[in-house]
């Protein structure tokens, strides 16, 4: 594994936040869920050395990728509840510290499937997107993200995803799966913060399919 460059650390929003703490940016990020600007700073902060915890560890680039993502991930759920502790213990309260005791722990506890196996894209999808794509994912309806997900992730086509649902009861033809499919990608999109549309989207206002295929996949293969 080599040192990861993030575009998404040159972006206005991003660079913007470079000078707050990370006390600050934690708070931020606890504080205001609807903007994804405070994780992403974080992100950026942290993710060489992240990256390169798990650079010894990892058995092959494609699981090191993979194990960097899902590192994040738990980092993103668990920071919602992290609570630093008094600033005299500086030891104690260090994010970093924390941090680096999270990527550890999913160093340690991983059971990463075999390369042939992981359909995650670094390039195609940075961690912080994966996470806003999967909580997006998670707001959709359950029939618009099951279709979505049989679609993007096992590549079937409408006429599949609709005798396999008929089959389970849901009488759909295939055109109404197109429709739940076009819009699961619309609310998808929708779905995630403004500031995460502007960093990851920039000026195409609509999340490309590979993306929203990436999101579907990384979902399916870690849950």
């Amino acid at each position: 594994m080599q040192t990861q460059r993030f575009p998404e650390c040159n972006h206005s929003l991003v660079k913007s936040l470079f000078r707050y703490s990370d006390r600050d940016l934690l708070t931020l990020f606890q504080n205001h869920p609807e903007q994804g600007k405070y994780f992403v700073a974080i992100f950026c902060r942290y993710s060489p050395i992240v990256y390169t915890l798990i650079a010894h560890s990892a058995r092959s680039p494609v699981q090191g990728d993979y194990l960097f993502a899902l590192t994040w991930r738990h980092i993103f759920y668990e920071m919602r509840g992290l609570e630093l502790r008094d600033r005299s213990n500086r030891e104690s309260s260090s994010f970093q510290n924390w941090l680096i005791n999270m990527t550890a722990i999913c160093i340690n506890q991983a059971n990463l499937p075999p390369v042939e196996s992981i359909n995650y894209s670094l390039q195609a999808a940075s961690p912080p997107l994966w996470c806003y794509l999967e909580q997006s994912l998670d707001l959709l309806p359950p029939i618009v993200r099951l279709i979505l997900v049989m679609s993007k992730t096992f590549h079937w086509s409408s006429t599949r995803v609709a005798a396999y649902l008929q089959a389970e009861g849901e009488m759909l033809s295939p055109v109404v799966v197109q429709d739940y499919l076009d819009r699961g990608c619309r609310l998808l999109e929708t779905n995630l913060p403004e500031d995460i549309r502007a960093i990851y989207l920039g000026e195409l206002g609509e999340i490309d399919e590979e993306q929203s295929s990436q999101s579907a996949l990384v979902s399916s293969d870690s849950t």
